[in-house]
């Protein structure tokens, strides 16, 4: 089975202690590591495996995809519109 490790901010060292012991582990433990906090990025790593035997998973991959794009697109023309100094998100 596929590891995804997520190091979790917090305590002295802001979670880099966490990422250290994910990164360290020995040979043959194979863990895919996503940054401090990065919950997010290991939800869509795992869809995107999954998404090598699911269609289903694929074609909604596939729809977030493209949502992102459009939200990119629609903050770059705001941006362009309202300059640096003006734009809010």
């Amino acid at each position: 089975m596929p590891v995804i490790g997520i190091p979790m901010g917090g305590g002295a060292l802001g979670g880099t202690d966490a990422l250290y012991s994910i990164l360290q582990m020995p040979p043959g433990i194979p863990v895919a590591t996503v940054a401090i906090n990065g919950g997010a990025n290991a939800g869509l790593l795992a869809a995107r495996i999954l998404a090598t035997s699911d269609d289903a998973v694929l074609a909604k991959l596939k729809e977030y995809k493209a949502s992102l794009k459009d939200q990119v697109v629609a903050k770059d023309k705001k941006l362009q519109e309202v300059g640096y100094k003006n734009y809010t998100k």
